[in-house]
């Protein structure tokens, strides 16, 4: 099996997983009700390391356009609901994920 991506936005959770078989969790900040997370299947399209600004360490692009999975500049911010619609992550899990996952990957976003 492939790995995958689960994001739960009820639950502000990022899973890997390997076909059936979870490898890691991660907590995730995701999008203001005025700008939420979009629903849907997507892929991670490229990687940025270092891109400056609010993303942190890194930014990982998804296939919807102006959106990703990226660090941030602010830690206090994960668990809660204050991005423009972005999945956000501490600096040290987007690169622990960065580093497990290919472009192509696919990410599943739900409630």
């Amino acid at each position: 099996m492939a790995k995958w991506i689960n994001v739960s936005t009820l639950r502000h959770q990022l899973k890997l997983f390997d076909g059936n078989r979870l490898i890691k969790s991660y907590p995730v900040a995701i999008g203001k009700i005025l700008s939420p997370t979009p629903a849907g299947t997507y892929t991670i399209i490229n990687k940025q390391h270092n891109p400056g600004g609010p993303f942190g360490v890194l930014w990982m692009g998804l296939s919807k356009p102006h959106y990703g999975i990226h660090g941030t500049n602010n830690p206090a911010s994960i668990g809660k609901n204050v991005s423009h619609g972005c999945i956000r992550m501490f600096n040290h899990d987007v690169l622990d994920l960065s580093s497990r996952v290919q472009v192509g990957t696919p990410v599943v976003i739900h409630k």
